[in-house]
């Protein structure tokens, strides 16, 4: 829903350009949210996601007796209906911990949102006690909303492989046990023909001696994750940091996949 009070508009005299003008919201984590791309954004209100998108104004000027007569024709309802004409699709993959699987994706162009929470378990609603604790069947994962007129999931597919360590089975860097596995979680017939097919081809190219562990899965039920983990890594960056190189994260990826793209 879009809360029309939120919206700043500029006034007039402010309007550079005939056509159209864009506006940028004061506080754009404060107001909608998970920010990611895009740059411009109408404030929404109540949706986890915010829409990046720039609204065009159009101006007809009118000389009737003399007069200059300018209307402005543009409306936050216009607005939230073109932010609910977004195609959305899915993504869900799982490559140890969920702090360090946010980044990879927020940066590409086309991705929504990133979530970080637990699937492939057998306990409702499980907390992150319980699921680091082993007990539960889970891993942690990342839930991807993502614009396949923008990015395909082949694309999520490339980025997913090039940010894991595919040849440990039940453990991802530093972390332990199978609750840190790595894992694709298809959504569709599509998504699984495509990573199976990734799959292949990663074994197909030889790289690696060892044999590809990383399972491929129907996605069952995903649950979110505590909010303080959501964006850890902006949220927390010093931390983030930290544990990321301690865990030896990096240098292993650079081991398997050479330096990063």
């Amino acid at each position: 829903m879009i809360a029309v009070s939120e919206v700043p508009v500029p006034p007039l005299e402010t309007v550079g350009k005939m056509g159209y003008w864009d506006w940028r919201p004061p506080n754009p984590s404060g107001i909608v949210g998970h920010l990611r791309r895009g740059g411009y954004a109408v404030a929404v209100m109540g949706l986890k996601e915010a829409w990046p998108m720039k609204t065009h104004t159009v101006f007809g000027f009118l000389l009737t007796g003399g007069f200059f007569v300018m209307s402005l024709v543009a409306t936050a309802g216009a607005a939230e209906q073109a932010a609910g004409t977004e195609e959305r699709a899915i993504a869900t993959f799982a490559g140890g911990c969920f702090w360090c699987m946010e980044p990879p994706f927020d940066e590409l162009e086309g991705v929504i949102s990133t979530t970080s929470g637990y699937t492939g378990g057998h306990k409702k609603d499980p907390t992150y006690k319980e699921v680091s604790a082993g007990g539960t069947g889970h891993t942690e994962a990342v839930q991807i909303v993502y614009n396949p007129k923008k990015i395909s999931y082949a694309k999520l597919l490339e980025v997913f492989w090039r940010n894991i360590d595919p040849l440990t089975k039940d453990a991802q860097f530093c972390d332990k046990g199978s609750q840190y596995r790595s894992g694709i979680f298809y959504h569709d017939g599509e998504q699984r023909r495509l990573a199976e097919q990734s799959k292949q081809a990663l074994e197909g190219s030889k790289r690696f001696r060892q044999s590809i562990v990383t399972e491929i899965t129907a996605a069952s039920e995903f649950y979110a994750a505590e909010e303080y983990h959501q964006d850890y890594y902006q949220k927390n960056s010093l931390r983030y940091k930290f544990y990321r190189f301690g865990c030896g994260r990096d240098q292993r990826l650079k081991d398997l996949w050479g330096q990063p793209k």
